[in-house]
């Protein structure tokens, strides 16, 4: 059962949010008592936030329910409620949320920031924190408490505003009831599940409606497949006799074949002799035209003509030869002599440029010359040398002219400085006189807006006291205190007269008498009902004994078969008779867990066997695998390297072939890259040779023959390198292609040395691990089933003996009744005796006894009536009197409100004449001091106008003065750059270089004349030999073309000789026609049965198409599936209905039982309670809302007498609150079994004397039944202090809490001593 046990408090409502305060729940009662406003409701309202996150009624979503920060002068403000609880399995709890309420611009803003539980590891015993949302946070806790949501905010912990809710409406009573009962969840259950039975039911016609669709598709499937099989046999058929038309047609394409190959060779020598005759026309046609343009027939050989031709090609080349160089000389020539006019032109350009900038240096110097001696004559510098002056006299003389500069700017600051002093002393004496005007004219309208107020205050006084004055006139003081007083004297008579009456211990003393009435009716009665029933007793006395005797036997040969196997179950023991079943089931118990914890632990174990043989057997397929790859990777790292040098190698010999392969890899290719470098370095030395005519080496310079030899032998040397580096590209293109092939399975060989030294290895010891540990545990399974086996034998034995020793229990509870019985009879028939009463004295005795109980009733409903009377009398009194004592006060504050409001006109008057006096003195000071003020501004204006225009004019001087400086400093820094660059003598050699170059172009024209005229010489010599050479190339020619024709004639011959052994062409032409109109018939047929084919193919594509339309697909499964879901929805919604029907009489019989079980708390609570005669008892009573539905409405009952009425509307406040607490007693007796808290806030509220009397007997009584259950709570908020010392008692608990409030009105929680 689930209690809470302590809860602090920080931040909420008045509760200070720098202190924490604790409150520790007692049990039985925890008793909390404070006036008004002390801040006890508090404590409730953070206990239902705690446990079910909802925020208290007009808590404007949390913002009045935190600490206001305005109050603390704070923007912000935080909340914590911490409350540590034991849940309903006894686990302890601590729940903890925050809150944030912060101050915005316009707003204030909540916020929840937290929501922890915090609990204890059983297992560690750490304390474990989890962060929950707030919602998660709200179903937790009451899930945790063993109760529901609703209970907790309805019955347990209920609000001082919503304490009367079951005499609310209708809709917020049916509401409430509804989430008590979590009639909702199953009514919409009930619902859901009527709701989908219905589309259950749908749902099968639909089902029905598809399987009969999907049984018609099967049926077209089922032919389709059948027209599919037939048109699949004719195709067979067909197809074999295409078989024997395709072997004839292949013969004849065979012998079409032959023939064609012979025709075509036919045509082919047909074409060639067309072909030969052709060329043989086009080259006789070419010889007769190169006979006729041959200028000379020449007689000598072919032989002697090709010799002729070569020696005349030598002869040419050398000439060639002759003339190259001369062009090569000519272009240098020419080139050398465009380099010089180049040159010439560039060195005319930079005299040019030098000249008129050593001329602009001289008119520099002339006007620094004047600027120096116009400065020193117009500002009296002093006196000058002769001009012009050299360039020290200028810079010495720069430097006085610059100091002067430097002077007339320190003047000017200066001047400056002086100038802004004066204006400050000038505006320090304005500001002095404006300052004591500001604050003359200050005080002066401070006194005119007291003045106003004065006068606003005083009017007002007058209206009030013109009210006051008018109020009192009306008002006849002496008479409210004499009416006062005679009040006061007839309350007191009144009272006096119900002391003196003193009904209370007069009504105590009558309900003792009728109490012991009652007690004596009831022994009369029994006495009665004794000779009653005397005159069967005897006979059923003898039967019950000997019934009695039978059970006795019957109980002890159970015993006496079985105590044997007693003794040896309970270890030699054999306990008394009444606690041989205890000690039975106990020692079963103890087996049963035992057994039970074996069976869990060998499960354990089992599971834990089966893993590591998992392990075991996933390690030995590892182990096999990494062998497999070792094997795998071994042999193809050693095919690879068989296949790549021809030789048996192994795998261990891998990285010397790699370091073999590297090494001869990088010989051959330093060999290249030599060889490639030297190649690479000598390119370039001809083309340098014949660029520059010099050697590339030393750079001497070459004559045309050493240059030709030069050239000569670097095309042979070319020609060399380039074949060897060839060979040596090929070589070491070879090794690197070597070295990466054996480079590539280094991958493989790292990956074999992995598996070999690592994957095995480890495999293999984690496999003797896992065998060893395996062999542990199967172990320790043996020996848990060992002893799991030796339990459960003990196990089966005790339960052997339960059944006999639970009949043997049976017997001895039934002997014991019937002893019980027995004995009952004989004492009844053994006080019978002589002098007992009769029949008749007996009744006599008791209608007297009625009649006398009676009259007491009478006489206690006329006293009770009386007192009522004279209460209401006396409250009747007591309220005039009241009244009369408010109107004597209202009239005595009147009257001294009057007479304060007369003083203070008083003092107003005397401080409205002072604020005038004053007024009229800051006036007449205002004028002086606002005439000084003007004066002052008008000479700080003057003085800083005639200031401001001497330093300008200063400023101007030495502006101008600075701007000649500049100018001057300018063109000396001009003529120092023309010096420090030296271009006068640039300019000098410049010149000299001009007329080197212009020396050096005469002599290149004079060269390039004399080469042009040799080179025209031999260009002459070559046109003759070239005419020469084209007579011996014609004759070439002719002789070549004449023997080309003799050639064609005697191949043209050949083929003529060959065409007549095969024959004519038409004869093979016609044989061929004849086989290929053979074949086209066979064709025919061919297609004839191919479309034969095609159409049985088509209507078998056709059926399958159709087939695999989505109509078709699996429609043997669809229907078999469809078939099912049919059958098992029809079962299903068999089985919703029985559902629906067991869930409804489960919900009428749960509603009846706890509406009956209701009911009968609250009638007896009711009448143990309330001390009213109008009202016998309340009771709950429940309708259903419409037939069909487990909905139900409710309302509050009371009975008067034999009638029965609605109590909302017509009780009374006290009943009302009365009547709300019993119905929450009852809902907690009755739903709250797992959470034995309740929370009251303030039940005596509206309750008189008796009925809280009453009301707090109750609860007494309440913890009196409960002081055996150890989780009873009852937490109880109060500020009546008698209803406190009622139920407060030492028995219940040994403290109460206090709650006040401090100094800085923040809730405090003190705990005291209860004390007898």
């Amino acid at each position: 059962m689930s209690t809470v046990d302590k809860m602090l408090i920080k931040g909420i409502r008045s509760f200070d949010p720098d202190n924490k305060h604790v409150i520790t729940f007692f049990k039985p009662l925890t008793l909390i008592v404070g006036h008004n406003g002390a801040g006890k409701t508090t404590i409730i309202e953070c206990l239902k936030l705690s446990c079910t996150g909802e925020m208290p009624p007009n808590a404007r979503s949390g913002h009045s329910f935190i600490h206001d920060p305005k109050v603390g002068g704070e923007t912000e403000t935080k909340g914590q409620i911490k409350l540590r609880f034991k849940t309903a399995a006894g686990k302890d709890v601590v729940c903890i949320r925050s809150f944030q309420l912060t101050q915005k611009v316009s707003k204030m803003e909540f916020k929840a920031i937290e929501s922890v539980l915090q609990t204890i590891n059983p297992h560690t015993g750490e304390k474990v924190c989890l962060s929950y949302r707030c919602a998660d946070m709200d179903k937790e806790i009451p899930a945790l408490m063993g109760v529901s949501k609703a209970i907790l905010e309805n019955v347990i912990f209920v609000h001082q505003d919503e304490a009367n809710w079951p005499l609310q409406d209708p809709s917020t009573l049916k509401k409430k009831f509804d989430d008590i009962f979590s009639a909702t969840r199953y009514t919409k259950a009930l619902e859901v599940i009527k709701k989908l039975h219905k589309d259950q039911a749908q749902e099968i016609k639909t089902y029905k409606l598809k399987l009969e669709n999907l049984q018609t598709l099967k049926d077209a499937a089922y032919k389709l497949r059948e027209s599919i099989a037939k048109d699949e046999e004719r195709t067979e058929l067909v197809k074999r006799q295409m078989q024997e038309l395709e072997g004839s047609i292949h013969d004849l394409d065979a012998k079409i074949l032959n023939a064609s190959e012979t025709l075509k060779h036919l045509q082919n020598l047909n074409d060639q002799l067309s072909t030969k005759k052709a060329v043989r026309s086009t080259r006789r046609d070419e010889k007769r035209r190169q006979k006729a343009d041959l200028p000379e027939k020449n007689i000598d050989t072919d032989e002697e003509l090709k010799e002729w031709k070569t020696k005349f090609d030598d002869r040419i080349r050398d000439l060639g030869t002759q003339i190259f160089k001369l062009e090569r000389e000519q272009d240098d020539t020419k080139t050398k002599s465009n380099f010089l006019g180049q040159t010439i032109k560039d060195s005319i350009w930079d005299v040019s440029k030098l000249q008129n900038e050593a001329n602009a240096y001289l008119d520099l110097k002339k006007q620094r010359d004047s600027t120096i001696q116009n400065l020193f004559a117009r500002h009296n510098l002093g006196s000058l040398p002769d001009p012009p002056f050299n360039n020290e006299v200028a810079i010495n003389l720069t430097d006085r002219i610059k100091s002067r500069l430097r002077d007339l700017e320190k003047d000017l600051q200066d001047k400056k400085k002086l100038n802004e002093a004066e204006v400050k002393k000038a505006w320090d004496r304005y500001m002095e006189s404006n300052d004591r005007w500001k604050l003359k004219e200050a005080q002066h309208q401070a006194k005119a807006e007291i003045k106003n107020d004065l006068l606003k205050r005083i009017e007002k006084k007058k209206n009030e006291r013109d009210s006051f004055e008018s109020s009192v006139s009306n008002c006849d003081l002496s008479r409210i205190d004499e009416k006062e007083k005679n009040m006061r004297i007839e309350v007191e008579r009144k009272t006096n007269q119900l002391a003196v009456r003193d009904f209370d211990s007069v009504i105590r003393q009558k309900q003792s008498e009728v109490f012991l009435i009652d007690q004596d009716i009831t022994a009369v009665t029994r006495e009665k009902n004794v000779l009653d029933g005397d005159r069967d007793d005897r006979v059923l006395l003898s039967h019950k004994k000997t019934d009695l005797e039978i059970h006795k036997r019957k109980h002890r040969k159970i015993i006496d078969d079985y105590k044997d196997r007693i003794r040896g179950v309970l270890k030699g023991r054999l306990p008394p008779d009444k606690d041989l079943k205890c000690e039975i089931t106990q020692a079963l118990r103890v087996v049963t867990m035992e057994f039970d914890d074996l069976s869990t632990k060998s499960r354990e174990v089992e599971k834990e066997v089966t893993m590591f043989q998992m392990k075991i057997q996933e390690v030995n397929n590892n182990l096999c695998k990494h062998r497999k790859d070792l094997e795998s990777k071994r042999r193809y790292i050693e095919t690879r390297l068989q296949a790549l040098d021809q030789q048996s190698f192994t795998v261990d010999s891998y990285t010397k072939v790699l370091d073999s392969a590297k090494e001869k890899r990088d010989v051959h290719k330093s060999k290249y890259n030599f060889a490639d470098g030297m190649r690479q370095m000598f390119d370039p030395f001809e083309r340098v040779a014949r660029a520059h005519h010099i050697c590339p080496c030393c750079e001497r310079p070459f004559s045309p023959d050493e240059e030709d030899e030069f050239v000569k032998k670097q095309k042979v040397k070319a020609a060399t390198s380039s074949e060897q580096i060839k060979a040596l590209l090929v070589e070491s293109s070879g090794a690197d292609s070597f070295f990466q092939q054996v480079d590539k399975l280094r991958m493989f060989y790292e990956e074999y040395l992995k598996i070999g030294k690592e994957a095995i290895p480890d495999a293999e010891k984690e496999l003797s691990e896992l065998t060893e540990e395996m062999e542990q545990k199967s172990q320790a399974l043996d020996d848990v089933l060992a002893v799991s086996a030796q339990v459960k034998s003990d196990k089966d034995l005790i339960e052997a003996l339960v059944q006999p020793i639970e009949t043997a229990d049976r017997l001895l509870q039934e002997i014991q009744i019937r002893q019980k019985e027995v004995d009952d009879l004989e004492y009844k028939l053994d006080i019978q005796g002589p002098g007992a009463k009769s029949l008749e004295d007996i009744q006599l005795e008791l209608t007297n006894l009625q009649s006398k109980k009676d009259n007491l009733h009478a006489e206690l409903e006329k006293l009770r009536e009386e007192q009522r009377y004279m209460e209401g009398d006396l409250s009747s009194i007591q309220m005039r009197w009241h009244s009369v004592r408010e109107e004597k006060m209202r009239a005595e504050n009147m009257f001294h409100d009057y007479e304060r409001t007369e003083e203070e006109l008083e003092h107003l008057a005397d401080e409205k004449s002072q604020i005038e006096l004053d007024e009229k003195l800051f006036a007449e000071a205002l004028g002086p001091l606002s005439r000084e003020k003007d004066k002052l501004l008008n000479d700080y204006n003057e003085i800083k106008a005639e200031l401001g225009r001497q330093c300008e004019e200063q400023a101007e001087q030495s502006r101008n003065y600075k701007q000649e400086v500049d100018e001057l400093l300018k063109t000396n820094s001009k003529i120092k750059e023309y010096n420090d660059l030296k271009k006068g003598e640039r300019l000098q050699e410049l010149q000299e270089k001009l007329r080197l170059s212009e020396s050096q172009l005469q002599s290149c024209d004079t060269r390039l004349q004399e080469i042009s005229a040799e080179l025209g010489r031999s260009n002459k010599l070559m046109e003759s030999q070239e005419e020469l050479r084209r007579n011996i190339d014609a004759n070439l020619n002719y002789r070549k073309t004449k023997a080309e024709v003799r050639l064609l004639t005697q191949e043209v011959e050949s083929l003529e000789a060959k065409i007549l052994q095969f024959g004519e062409i038409s004869k093979f032409e016609a044989e061929l026609l004849k086989l290929s109109q053979e074949r086209e018939r066979l064709l025919s047929e061919l297609n004839k049965f191919q479309g034969t084919i095609s159409v049985y193919q088509s209507n078998i594509s056709n059926h399958k198409v159709d087939l695999k339309q989505a109509q078709y697909k699996d429609i043997d499964k669809r229907y078999f599936d469809q078939l099912i879901q049919l059958k098992t929805s029809e079962m299903a919604n068999k089985d919703l209905d029985r559902y629906y029907n067991a869930l409804d009489k489960a919900l009428m019989r749960f509603h009846s039982m706890k509406m009956e079980e209701i009911n009968k708390i609250i009638r007896e609570l009711w009448q143990q309670t309330y001390r009213g005669q109008d009202i016998d008892y309340i009771c709950i009573h429940s309708d259903s809302e419409s037939a069909g539905t487990r909905s139900y409405s409710y309302k509050v009952l009371m009975q008067t007498g034999d009638t029965e009425l609605e109590m909302r509307g017509r009780c009374s406040a006290g009943q009302k609150v009365l009547a709300s607490l019993i119905i929450r007693l009852a809902l907690a007796e009755t739903f709250c079994l797992n959470c034995g808290i309740l929370a009251l806030d303030e039940p005596t509220t509206n309750l008189d004397g008796p009925n809280a009397e009453s009301l707090a007997a109750a609860l007494v009584r309440i913890m009196e039944d409960r002081k055996g259950q150890e989780n009873f709570q009852l937490i109880v908020i109060t500020h009546d202090e008698r209803f406190a010392q009622l139920i407060g008692q030492r028995q219940h608990a040994e403290k109460y809490y206090r709650v006040t409030k401090d100094d800085h009105q923040h809730s405090i929680i003190e705990a005291q001593e209860i004390f007898d």
